[in-house]
């Protein structure tokens, strides 16, 4: 594979990982009355039907003699290869295409459906088209290209890595190369050791690097649906090793990845769990309270957790931050496309009888709503040039799911369809009602301008739901590189307000453009928040707690 074809496939993964939606709803039946609708309706408005064939019919004659302006998207990379452009074989198979897609968008889009029949009639359009696009099949030019230099090579070389994704893959294409990395040797290696253990989870402390640290320690929470070492993937975008060169006491909850034994595990026993895991950091730092650190679901539980101690009237909690984590669920994306009462209930009754919901179920259902990104890319990689899946790590940690057991899947699921969060008592963890309003801790909420899994706009929304001070950011990346954006990338930006006015669009109409990561904007945020600075300790754990596992712990490593 090409150095550019690489980096392509990695600017992909990074904007495109899956940081999982378990509420997203996608059934094969969804899909198959939708597509029944979409035929149904040239039935049902055949003069509409034969007008816009009519027009196909006019562009194609343009097409064919040459006169056709019609061109790809200039961010659609598949049409890069100059052939598409310069061949007038090509370029004339390529305007067909175009012709063809544009058509039945026209069509579907001026029919006499409901705006949400519209709506799923242009998905069940996309998944057909992307998937007969021009470069998908072999007369792509970047493969006949590759079948010629390499003498046929390429050609077995894809059916052998086909055959291997159909045994091993569930027919999916491979996203990455599974074997090129291995936790703990050189993913998640940052120098720690578990001091706590619970069912539910496995607590990290971190070897400072510094040689003083603040006094307040940081608590990091990832997703449960995926492995914390998202926070601590290679060194030079590990968040883990960054806040540890920022003088921060670190530690990182390793969720353990459930079976069906663990089913009943609800919303309060992640809880339940977390207020063990705050009581042995403050044992073990001698701090009265902490900073706690969220992501995705991960920030979920931190806010309930931060309700029900406010509930109760404790403040072991003095400042919250929040990455890419809505608690605001009104969504008007593709997300919720298909989710419906039917849909959220059937999602939940299989996850019931299953006892878990499988994490890489999600993965398969997220492909498909973002199919050229997330497939047909690998496809053209992995079978039409015959190369290996990428070796990427962020890749690999996408790859690397967990599950979630079947009560704390249904508790989202209901949180999704009453939005609790958005009114006062209206959800209770742990034997507490939750109200937000209630919670004064100074909030720091970022999100992603491109992130399809949480748009910034519910995720501002949330912001808004707190009692306290809360600072929101928004950067110009999507839903994983919003964490993975380390300090010295060239196109990092990042936008901030000190105001939060209703509308998300004002706020961002008067909001300041920073440039380089909002790590470091984030890093004076918390270094003003995490106390004086003490000479660092110099051994992990006490006598109490001491330090046992090497990080990245055990429950990592479970499958």
């Amino acid at each position: 594979m090409s150095h550019k074809n690489n980096d392509d496939l990695q600017r992909q993964a990074s904007e495109n990982t899956l940081g999982l939606n378990p509420v997203i709803g996608l059934r094969r039946k969804d899909l198959l009355t939708s597509a029944r609708m979409v035929l149904g309706q040239a039935i049902r408005q055949p003069l509409h039907s034969a007008k816009h064939v009519a027009h196909f019919g006019l562009e194609l004659k343009n097409v064919i003699f040459g006169r056709s302006a019609l061109q790809p998207e200039s961010d659609d990379r598949r049409f890069n290869d100059p052939a598409w452009s310069q061949n007038p074989l090509y370029r004339r198979y390529l305007q067909t295409y175009l012709a063809w897609r544009k058509e039945l968008h026209d069509w579907i889009d001026t029919s006499n459906l409901s705006d949400q029949d519209i709506s799923r009639g242009h998905f069940v359009i996309n998944l057909m088209t992307e998937a007969m696009a021009p470069t998908n099949s072999a007369a792509n030019p970047a493969a006949v290209k590759r079948f010629f230099e390499t003498g046929g090579k390429s050609l077995l070389d894809g059916l052998s890595n086909l055959a291997k994704d159909m045994v091993h893959n569930g027919g999916m294409p491979s996203q990455v190369n599974m074997e090129a990395f291995e936790v703990g040797k050189n993913l998640g290696t940052s120098e720690g050791a578990v001091v706590f253990r619970n069912d539910v989870l496995e607590l990290i402390q971190y070897q400072p690097i510094t040689e003083q640290v603040h006094a307040r320690p940081l608590l990091v929470v990832p997703p449960q649906i995926n492995k914390f070492y998202v926070f601590d993937l290679s060194p030079e975008k590990s968040l883990a090793r960054f806040c540890l060169r920022s003088n921060l006491q670190t530690f990182i909850v390793s969720w353990r990845n459930p079976t069906k034994a663990q089913r009943e595990w609800g919303l309060s026993t992640y809880i339940d769990a977390l207020k063990e895991a705050v009581d042995v950091i403050l044992a073990i730092t001698g701090s009265k309270d902490l900073n706690m650190l969220g992501a995705c679901s991960g920030g979920i539980t931190c806010t309930a957790l931060l309700g029900h101690y406010a509930a109760l009237g404790e403040t072991k909690v003095n400042a919250l931050t929040l990455l890419v984590s809505v608690l605001d669920t009104t969504l008007d994306n593709q997300v919720a496309l298909f989710v419906d009462e039917q849909t959220l209930e059937t999602a939940k009754r299989h996850s019931y009888q299953a006892g878990v919901l499988e994490g890489r179920d999600m993965a398969k259902v997220f492909a498909w709503m973002r199919p050229n990104d997330l497939i047909w890319n690998y496809w053209v990689n992995n079978y039409l040039l015959g190369n290996e899946p990428p070796v990427f790590d962020i890749l690999f940690w996408n790859n690397d799911t967990t599950r979630l057991p079947a009560a704390f899947h249904g508790d989202l699921i209901e949180m999704f369809k009453s939005n609790p969060l958005t009114r006062a008592d209206a959800l209770e963890v742990c034997g507490t009602p939750i109200d937000l309003k209630k919670v004064t801790a100074d909030i720091y909420s970022l999100a992603g301008t491109t992130d399809h899994i949480t748009p910034w706009q519910s995720c501002y929304r949330s912001a808004q739901l707190f009692g306290g001070n809360v600072e929101f950011v928004l950067s110009n990346s999507g839903h994983i590189q919003s964490i993975l954006n380390p300090p010295g990338n060239p196109k990092a930006r990042y936008m901030t307000g000190s105001e939060l006015p209703t509308l998300a669009s004002e706020w961002q109409e008067n909001a300041h453009k920073h440039t380089d990561s909002w790590w470091l904007h984030w890093q004076a945020w918390i270094a003003a928040r995490s106390g004086e600075l003490k000479k660092a300790p110099t051994r992990l754990g006490n006598k109490s707690y001491p330090a046992g596992e090497a990080s990245p712990g055990t429950y990592v490593h479970e499958r």
